[in-house]
């Protein structure tokens, strides 16, 4: 993975006006981050063996971070962290398998990491399938095995981990929540989630969609809950932007147009990464919580995604799921 130059990077972007933060769509994770010290901070970033997870993992080693790539395919997994050890000798960075869609996976790699003895900053929630009509080894629908319910699991398991961290090393925990649900998506209106598992009326986006709203949900239940808590530990959502990556793979016509015509509308992957890389490390966010970025700056979600009474009985669903 050979590491270009900030100014090698930029594309002509059509929305490049900067926001309040300073930065625009067209900022990449390096000019978010630069200046930044992560030195002696340790990240856990899920799906991070490809797309704008490995950009992430990578990017945060590049500042010193060391990085926990959690991944399911370990082959691929290891594949990236090779790749950024060549681009980076000095990053620090390890892989561990973690399938999502499995709550027996979710539980080893937590109890693998929590025994470990490492301590833990900042946990990414990034990963996410988009699948035809599946049902999880556990009977949950497939993209809300993995791209929700398995992330809730894994949070509360290493929740303890993020506190102790935070109080030995007097610096706040961060929990970024990755979606993909915008200001307005017909996609989750009207949204049941005890209706998630029936097959009948299947819609695969319908399904993804509302999978990445709870995203939202449960990062804005949990800064709520940590409030109170008194917990130095913040928790976010963020939309990362239109990207070309490989979530489409299985649905041949849309990932046939994004191979056509993604480059000339779609963020490329160093974009991507962006808001995940600012809002995991930069000092702006220090003290944010229970907030949504898009393009490395405060934005809202979608009226669903505000919903907080939508949020606590989503939260009372999980626990259901995962006890």
């Amino acid at each position: 993975m050979q590491r270009e130059s900030v100014r090698e990077q930029k594309k002509v972007w059509f929305f490049r006006r900067k926001g309040p933060s300073g930065f625009s769509s067209s900022s990449t994770a390096e000019e978010v981050t630069e200046g930044i010290d992560a030195t002696g901070l340790t990240a856990i970033v899920t799906g991070a063996s490809s797309g704008i997870g490995t950009e992430t993992a990578c990017v945060l080693a590049l500042r010193g971070a060391h990085v926990v790539m959690a991944v399911r395919n370990m082959a691929a997994g290891n594949d990236a962290r090779e790749q950024i050890v060549k681009a980076i000798p000095s990053a620090k960075v390890d892989a561990m398998e973690l399938d999502l869609s499995s709550l027996s996976s979710v539980k080893k790699f937590a109890s693998d990491f929590n025994s470990s003895g490492l301590p833990l900053n900042i946990l990414i929630n990034n990963a996410g399938v988009l699948t035809p009509f599946t049902l999880s080894k556990d009977k949950i629908e497939l993209q809300f095995a993995t791209n929700h319910v398995g992330h809730f699991l894994l949070t509360n398991l290493l929740l303890d981990t993020m506190k102790k961290t935070a109080r030995k090393s007097g610096k706040e925990g961060r929990i970024v929540n990755v979606s993909s649900e915008g200001h307005r998506n017909p996609y989750t209106e009207g949204i049941r989630f005890d209706k998630i598992n029936d097959q009948e009326g299947y819609s695969s986006f319908r399904a993804y969609f509302q999978s990445k709203l709870a995203n939202i949900l449960h990062a804005n239940e949990f800064a709520r809950r940590l409030k109170e808590e008194g917990a130095d530990i913040t928790a976010n959502s963020l939309h990362p932007g239109a990207i070309v990556t490989n979530l489409f793979r299985y649905n041949n016509a849309v990932n046939g147009f994004v191979k056509v015509l993604g480059r000339a509308v779609f963020k490329n992957v160093k974009q991507g990464a962006a808001t995940t890389c600012y809002v995991a490390l930069h000092p702006q966010v220090e003290g944010v919580t229970g907030e949504y970025f898009w393009d490395s700056n405060l934005s809202k979600p979608s009226r669903q995604g505000q919903d907080a009474e939508m949020a606590k009985k989503l939260w009372d669903f999980n626990m259901d799921f995962t006890k």
